[in-house]
């Protein structure tokens, strides 16, 4: 009689962004930030955010000073800007004080490179 194995369970380390779930650090981001595209919150919708331009997000009111920052949200600038906003761009209308933990924002960014 042939057995069947049992896959082995999931571990509590691996990124959940692979699977395509949120990490738990991405519920403060959900306070003001939609994941589906075109749905803006307090803060734009973060659906297809990865790889773009800073303030060109369609139907969003952005700060002059997010439209004129002239980022390109890829991983090492939102590392940076997740880590400080108001550093990276002083007179954002964000007011998160900023996620200190590197493992953290990585998990962070990982998700939103799904959002597609």
């Amino acid at each position: 009689m042939a057995q069947t194995a049992t896959p082995p369970a999931a571990s509590p380390t691996a990124p959940m962004a692979a699977a395509g779930a949120a990490p738990a650090a991405f519920a403060q981001c959900r306070a003001c930030h939609s994941v589906e595209a075109g749905k803006h919150g307090v803060g734009p919708s973060l659906h297809g955010v990865f790889g773009t331009r800073s303030g060109e997000i369609p139907d969003y009111a952005f700060s002059e000073a997010m439209k004129t920052a002239g980022l390109t949200w890829d991983e090492a600038t939102l590392d940076r800007y997740l880590e400080k906003p108001r550093e990276v761009v002083p007179g954002s209308k964000m007011a998160y004080p900023g996620l200190p933990d590197p493992a953290a924002r990585q998990a962070i960014i990982a998700y939103m490179k799904t959002l597609k």
